[in-house]
């Protein structure tokens, strides 16, 4: 069912700073930021060779990061987002097998406006996980 990893998110008490950790210390390419105020949060990409980073702050006070950002002041790893061909057939199949998926569940447009859906933490061994539905034809190789 799932695919590639397409990010791992890490949530950030300062985007600008953690941002230019990656820039500057790590060499990476480093993208400009962006607010998603449907979820909340404003994220920065930093663009890998196999893979992307998400660092991700809180927008406005009633951000889920928000209350993720006050028991883990420094910051952390948030959640991970796998790929997906097929979100709704993804999520029946899951919900039909006991896992819960956060929201009302229904898809909602992400950060790379594609579908995504939130995964329960407690029914994946304590890690947030985001499916975000892909097109594998359209994958670079």
């Amino acid at each position: 069912m799932i695919g590639r990893l397409n990010h791992v998110a890490i949530a950030v008490p300062d985007l600008a700073a953690a941002a230019a950790k990656y820039r500057d210390l790590l060499g990476a390419h480093v993208l400009h930021p962006h607010d998603l105020p449907e979820h909340g949060v404003t994220v920065v990409f930093v663009q890998l060779e196999n893979t992307k980073i998400e660092l991700l702050t809180p927008l406005g006070p009633d951000s889920p990061i928000r209350k993720f950002l006050d028991a883990n002041p420094s910051g952390g790893i948030h959640h991970i987002c796998y790929e997906v061909s097929d979100l709704p057939s993804a999520a029946r199949t899951l919900t039909e097998a006991g896992a819960r998926i956060l929201g009302d569940g229904q898809p909602r447009i992400g950060a790379h406006g594609l579908p995504v859906l939130f995964l329960h933490p407690k029914d994946f061994d304590g890690t947030l996980i985001e499916l975000e539905e892909v097109n594998p034809e359209l994958q670079p190789a």
